[in-house]
């Protein structure tokens, strides 16, 4: 019986079958500091030189290979940061650990830090996404439709927008025609955006 995972439409590789198996090895206590480096990383990515020192330490200090000891921590944090981006609940994010062979114990430990920083991860991924889609421009022009072929779209309203996004890596436009419908559907999404935003602000 095929097992379905919450976290991916694909079925995870036997890499990472072996490093949750892998993880079954480290006594509780060691799991345990391993995954509160996964959600420093997850809560910090910015300071990803540290952990790799953090790491390296950890693995000198445990009699560990650093090589190993890093593929199998890509995938413990892997596993929450895919169930961050698919929204996906505590409990669901055990399920998947539990179905790549993680023990109850530690699948539970990983499902219970997730649930405690559940609020400050979404409010780092809700951040990093702003910054990379940031709005930086925005032009629009109304208009009616005076002349078509069709004589029901004859005085129609609509309303073309000009955005300017700062993608990362440079500015890009995005060109939008909307009916006033849509366009008071879009005002009342961004209206909503901008309340979810002052709510975790």
């Amino acid at each position: 019986m095929a097992v379905t995972f919450h976290f991916t439409k694909e079925t995870p590789s036997d890499l990472m079958f072996s490093d949750f198996q892998a993880l079954n090895k480290f006594q509780n206590e060691l799991f345990s500091q391993l995954s509160q480096y996964a959600f420093q990383f997850l809560l910090e990515p910015t300071k990803s030189s540290r952990l790799m020192t953090q790491l390296e330490e950890f693995a000198q200090e445990n009699g560990i290979a650093v090589g190993p000891l890093r593929n199998v921590f890509k995938s413990l944090v892997s596993l929450p940061n895919f169930a961050l981006k698919k929204s996906l609940s505590p409990q669901q994010l055990q399920e998947d650990l539990q179905n790549l062979g993680l023990s109850d114990e530690k699948s539970t430990l990983v499902a219970n830090q997730f649930e405690a920083n559940l609020v400050a991860l979404s409010k780092g991924a809700l951040g990093q996404t702003l910054m990379v889609n940031q709005l930086v421009d925005i032009e629009w022009k109304f208009g009616v439709t005076a002349s078509s072929s069709e004589l029901d779209k004859v005085g129609n309203t609509f309303l073309q927008l000009k955005l300017v996004i700062n993608t990362g890596t440079g500015t890009k436009d995005v060109f939008l025609e909307l009916t006033l419908p849509q366009f008071y559907s879009f005002l009342h999404e961004m209206e909503k955006a901008k309340a979810s935003l002052e709510y975790l602000g």
